[in-house]
């Protein structure tokens, strides 16, 4: 039951990653296309547009949610491969212990990097 929960998770993971990397690429990528995400013309990568998206809440959170599914399909998914071929049950808890902490290692620097990103941004 447990595992299937996980799968659950895993699924819809995917799908939020499918949707905000979705999103990440048609912002940065067709602009001219859909005429979002450059608030202050030009290209998407102009220092005044890289500004107005760090000082936007909407981006910070999408972002973080965007690393939270995309460290936890990768991991999980990673932790899947490594299970079916066949290692003991503590290596299978050590390697659990181990995605668990590095992913929670990974997604606290992200944030901290996101938020930190927000704050400068909207200091200028």
């Amino acid at each position: 039951m447990r595992d299937q929960k996980l799968w659950t998770w895993h699924v819809a993971a995917g799908v939020l990653v499918l949707v905000f990397l979705g999103l990440h690429m048609v912002i940065m990528h067709l602009t001219r296309t859909v005429g979002i995400g450059t608030p202050a013309g030009g290209h998407a990568v102009d220092w005044g547009n890289v500004v107005a998206r760090g000082k936007s809440l909407f981006f910070t959170l999408t972002y973080i949610l965007l690393l939270g599914a995309a460290l936890f399909h990768g991991l999980y998914g990673l932790r899947n491969i490594v299970c079916e071929l066949g290692p003991s049950a503590g290596l299978k808890k050590a390697i659990n212990a181990l995605l668990l902490v590095g992913g929670l290692g990974l997604f606290g620097l992200g944030t901290w990097a996101a938020i930190a990103s927000f704050q400068l941004a909207s200091s200028l």
